[in-house]
């Protein structure tokens, strides 16, 4: 898919791989063997006691990648991260890298693995997409007990007075399931319940998943899980986790989970991949407990957030730095000549087409997301990730582009060509973190109103020109202002296909407003989701989803996960 061709796919590469005994990565970050919790030979958790003892050491530098407006025709976020962070310990800058997990739902669904490509994976690539360790598992079922929890004591009695009509808590479910996104529960009797309407989520759209990824230590979790908001009573009076003493058992399924997972790439870097909220209907970032870890272990430390900049950086920006204090160096931007040709028109199956005008058209979307990126005070480079069929003067289109909007851009081959094909990038990035030039800024302060939260981030971020939303939908948003919820930040839930709400407006689109369908509060992660457009919580599998394709062969191996 770049400019080196290959017939090996991403799994065929990963299963060649020189893969070392994690022992010996551990090593390099002179992690000691008692620090390790090992789940077999590759892959292992570091233990908080040895996190708490590295807390005093200075940090390292903090560069993240994030893209262009997503598209059919792939952009390579998580290849161009693992590929960057290669390429800087090529050129000797200790680096580590730090992803989200893989969903099992776009596993199987859309889009298959998310482990990298190419020449530029984590590995164990197949375990890291399937089971891996159990996080998932145990954020899933840590959400469930307490849906469980909810449904038990209104059997039992009811002491709380919860109304059966206002309880917040749905369940969920790591897969593409659009059957199960309304459904009614406790059917079949008074031995099994009091039937009432609920649903499911998909696992990574969890507050569990959410606060997770934003503690920051085993304390922290379960403070966060028990302000979780279950629901309201008759007289509308929240009911949190607390309340129904979930707290304490939740935290007790997330305990191991919570611990950051160490893995390598495939030149043997380290790497801690570790929480997977969606970007899209949450976050988008891994935990904080791994980027925080990492920037004690290196002198560089490469993260990736969600779908494009206007999604995955700005929540990166607004959520997760804003409440773990951290403060990014350096962003990388990637790009890649066949998504742009979308944003300027161009049909997915013309993409191989050479059309300069399409992708100087479509480079209105790369300049805005350039835009809002320098808008929170971090200096940006382009990585303009080159596939095989892309013509020089493609290529040159993106570099003008790019330069005329202050960004310098660098052509990347990592996909074929590993760490070789990503050092020009990595001595790029060195150069802006080295510079000094980051002055981080959040986009909009605390004590802003929440509405006005949500319509910085649509006109500031997303180029609308004000967001709209039903009466009822207003009434929320200054209930919650007015019970103290207001000192929370956003986290727009939103279509990852365009700036706007609606998924077929590409490019960088104007002369539109964002309409807010509900808003969610998450007392724990401390945000409020805000729901845009049409967007799913639960998302469903495409006419032909990937897990058709997906199989043991004869040899025992898997086919077709990537």
């Amino acid at each position: 898919m770049s400019s080196s061709s290959t017939p090996k796919s991403d799994i065929e590469i990963a299963r060649e791989a020189n893969i070392k005994p994690i022992s010996e990565i551990s090593e390099r970050l002179a992690i000691p063997s008692d620090a390790l919790v090992p789940y077999g030979h590759t892959k292992a958790k570091v233990n908080f006691d040895f996190i708490r003892s590295i807390q005093n050491r200075p940090s390292g530098k903090l560069v993240l990648v994030t893209a262009i407006t997503p598209t059919p025709a792939g952009e390579g976020k998580t290849t161009t991260s693992v590929g960057l962070g290669d390429a800087l310990n090529r050129i000797g800058k200790p680096t580590m890298v730090c992803l989200r997990e893989p969903s099992l739902g776009p596993c199987f669904g859309v889009k298959g693995g998310a482990a990298g490509g190419g020449y530029a994976q984590v590995v164990p690539m197949e375990d890291i997409n399937l089971h891996f360790t159990g996080d998932l598992h145990a954020v899933g079922t840590a959400h469930n007990l307490l849906s469980a929890l909810v449904d038990n004591h209104v059997y039992w009695g009811n002491q709380l007075g919860l109304d059966s009509r206002r309880i917040t808590w749905r369940r969920v479910l790591d897969l593409n399931e659009r059957a199960l996104r309304s459904t009614v529960v406790s059917l079949g009797g008074i031995g099994n319940g009091y039937p009432r309407e609920d649903g499911f989520d998909i696992t990574v759209a969890s507050e569990v998943m959410a606060i997770f990824c934003l503690a920051t230590d085993l304390s922290d979790l379960e403070k966060r899980l028990a302000n979780i908001l279950v629901g309201y009573t008759r007289d509308r009076k929240p009911v949190h986790a607390r309340d129904l003493k979930g707290a304490g058992p939740m935290s007790v399924l997330l305990k191991d989970a919570l611990m950051p997972n160490l893995v390598q790439t495939l030149e043997n870097n380290p790497a801690f991949v570790h929480g997977g909220p969606f970007a899209n209907i949450a976050h988008g970032c891994n935990s904080v407990m791994a980027t925080s870890t990492a920037l004690k272990l290196a002198d560089y430390v490469v993260t990736e957030a969600g779908f494009g900049a206007d999604l995955g950086a700005e929540k990166f920006f607004d959520i997760k730095c804003r409440k773990a204090g951290l403060k990014p160096d350096a962003v990388v931007i990637v790009a890649t000549v066949r998504a742009l040709k979308m944003h300027g028109g161009v049909a997915k199956n013309e993409l191989g087409n050479e059309n300069v005008e399409a992708v100087k058209a479509g480079c209105a979307n790369l300049a805005r997301h350039v835009r809002n990126v320098k808008g929170f005070g971090v200096p940006v480079v382009v990585a303009i990730n080159r596939f095989s069929a892309d013509t020089d003067a493609e290529i040159q289109a993106i570099r003008e582009a790019s330069g005329e909007h202050g960004a310098q851009s660098v052509e990347c081959t990592h996909w074929a060509d590993g760490s070789a094909g990503a050092e020009v990038l990595a001595q790029n990035v060195v150069e802006l973190v080295e510079s000094g030039a980051a002055d981080f800024k959040l986009l909009y302060p605390d004590d802003m109103p929440l509405w006005d939260k949500a319509r910085t981030v649509a006109t500031r971020v997303y180029g609308a020109d004000d967001i709209t939303a039903e009466q009822k939908v207003r009434n929320q948003f200054k209930q919650l202002q007015e019970a103290g919820y207001g000192h929370f930040p956003v986290c727009m839930a939103k279509t990852q296909y365009s700036f706007s709400a609606d998924p077929s407006l590409k490019g960088a689109p104007s002369g539109f407003n964002v309409t807010i369908r509900e808003v969610r509060l998450s007392a724990g992660a401390e945000f409020l989701v805000v729901v845009c457009g049409e967007i799913m919580t639960m998302p469903g599998l495409p006419r032909v989803p990937a897990a058709n394709h997906i199989y043991i062969n004869d040899a025992g191996q898997i086919e077709g996960l990537f």
